[in-house]
């Protein structure tokens, strides 16, 4: 490892509103999704009213995705992507369904299985900082609300650059900046307050959805994201607002 790279590796990041060693954050995120695992789906519709099915439908449709296409779904959850990716790309195309956490990634393949999406679908346990595929696989990477979770989102962003072929595009769906500043104290008070009550009524514990709150607030906002996309080799980068810029989707293409 060069010197920069080492430098890198020991600077703290941000877990939340905490400063913490890279390695440590890695630890503590694999240790909030594995206590949300197997409420995760529930809670996403309770947190967001059902909302975030309309917000991942809607950057599919964006991203045209087409039959016999290579896609990857990159901190893929428990797989609501990967259905809606799967049912464009069909049997003669590929959905590469990846996770860091094992036990997320397995919850994924029960679903998918259950909903009938078995040809054209695979498994990868992977980093979205080193990405274990080779130059230019991809038609399109994705990832929805997996980015600001990601230890060295610069990393992240260049290894998506480097597994998309040429004429290939990016699509990241994450929480981002209300574009309402009227709304910011009740925002504030939903998802400080009642989120993590609720996580604590559903889940059993509140310290994993305090941890989603605040790395919300420490996420890039949508002007920040994009000129971290163009650094990354982007071009024709752009984003959407979706309900007042709670989510925002962002799009880059490589050329």
């Amino acid at each position: 490892m060069k010197e920069s790279q080492r430098r890198a590796e020991g600077a703290e990041v941000d877990f939340g509103f905490e400063r913490v060693r890279p390695a440590e954050k890695r630890e503590r995120v694999k240790e909030v999704f594995d206590t949300v695992a197997e409420r995760y789906d529930l809670m996403n519709d309770l947190m967001s009213f059902g909302l975030h099915r309309a917000w991942k439908r809607l950057a599919v449709a964006l991203g045209r995705v087409r039959p016999g296409q290579r896609v990857l779904d990159l901190a893929a959850g428990t797989g609501d992507m990967a259905s809606l990716l799967s049912e464009r790309t069909g049997p003669r195309g590929q959905v590469v369904v990846a996770d860091i956490n094992p036990r997320m990634l397995a919850r994924a393949r029960a679903r998918l299985v259950d909903r009938g999406h078995v040809a054209g679908v695979s498994y990868a346990i992977g980093d979205a900082e080193s990405l274990p595929f080779a130059e230019g696989r991809f038609h399109c990477v994705c990832i929805a609300f997996g980015l600001r979770n990601v230890t060295r989102k610069e990393r992240a962003l260049e290894s998506m650059y480097r597994v998309l072929r040429p004429g290939g595009q990016a699509l990241i769906l994450e929480f981002s900046r209300l574009v309402l500043p009227a709304l910011a104290p009740l925002y504030d008070a939903y998802s400080f307050r009642a989120i993590p009550e609720l996580g604590r009524i559903v889940t059993g514990s509140a310290e994993p959805y305090r941890y989603l709150a605040e790395s919300i607030r420490m996420h890039p906002d949508q002007s920040a994201l994009q000129e971290m996309m163009e650094r990354a080799g982007f071009e024709r980068c752009r984003f959407h607002n979706l309900s007042a810029g709670v989510v925002a989707l962002h799009r880059g293409c490589k050329l």
